[in-house]
């Protein structure tokens, strides 16, 4: 199989057989983001990609799971989308869940017709990754959509019926929009009702241009307990009845799993408790 470059993969997709359908990410231009500064977006040919899918079915009797990378396969022309989905039903018949990452604009370029055939044939779940829903942390950090065209790309792949995974970033608008970006991110959320809220903690990363905003003093990375402040802050103004949220990514302090709405005090409660007991992970950098 061809792999190129470092390949990424959510957590939940441990054990998934991982197929690069694209590589690289089409947007590329976050500024906390090095996962594919390596690369050059690119599209593997549908041949590519099922001479990719037959070598994997030879070589393993049992497949569950299949992830199909890199950072943007939604991307992906439908009809060779589909070619790719009718190809895994038909020979890789015992795969229980096809998953990917989508990024807003791929949802967005999409219309709600090719979402909906997509999912029928086969590609279940999405991981989006909102960041923050203020508009100011996302135009500084480059995300490449705004919080109203995030939130309707939601919206469109949960029309699909897309199960859908989201991502937000804690500390991403370091100490001097901790309140905007928990309450915008919670307004975010709640529109558009994800399936699962995945917290991942900012890890600024040399050779980012956040990572010299940081070193100029431009941004100031928010220290431990205020990043738990803001995460209490965002889950009391989350709405999202029946999500599932997990905090449990190596990045964060504290690990943190409930459901809303009814859990919602019960996550209070476990970031109230490690910051009372002192019992919060830090991380081996320190704030410059």
């Amino acid at each position: 199989m061809r792999y190129e470059g470092s390949v990424y993969r959510p957590p939940s997709e441990a054990y998934s057989l991982i197929v690069q359908v694209t590589v690289g990410c089409s947007h590329n231009g976050c500024t906390f983001c090095n996962m594919y500064k390596e690369k050059q977006f690119h599209i593997h040919t549908l041949a590519e990609v099922l001479e990719d899918l037959a070598e994997a079915r030879s070589m393993y009797n049992y497949i569950d799971r299949i992830f199909l990378a890199d950072g943007d396969a939604l991307i992906y022309k439908t009809e060779d989308l589909v070619s790719i989905l009718d190809y895994i039903r038909e020979n890789i018949p015992e795969c229980r869940r096809v998953s990917s990452y989508a990024t807003p604009r791929s949802l967005l370029l999409k219309t709600q017709e090719e979402l909906e055939l997509i999912r029928k044939c086969g590609l279940a779940f999405l991981y989006l990754g909102l960041e923050s829903g203020s508009d100011k942390i996302l135009l500084a950090r480059n995300k490449g959509a705004t919080s109203a065209e995030i939130v309707l790309a939601g919206q469109k792949a949960k029309k699909a019926g897309f199960d859908l995974s989201v991502t937000i970033l804690s500390g991403l608008g370091g100490t001097g929009l901790m309140e905007e970006h928990a309450i915008e991110t919670a307004r975010a959320i709640s529109e558009m009702k994800p399936d699962y809220i995945g917290e991942m903690t900012l890890n600024i990363i040399p050779g980012t241009r956040l990572y010299q905003e940081r070193f100029e003093g431009s941004f100031v990375m928010p220290q431990p307990v205020e990043i738990l402040e803001e995460t209490k802050l965002m889950i009391k103004n989350i709405d999202d009845e029946g999500a599932l949220f997990r905090s449990n990514h190596v990045s964060n302090y504290v690990n943190i799993r409930g459901t809303f709405n009814a859990g919602r005090e019960d996550m209070i409660r476990q970031i109230d408790e490690a910051i009372e007991k002192n019992t919060f992970k830090v991380r081996h950098y320190s704030n410059m």
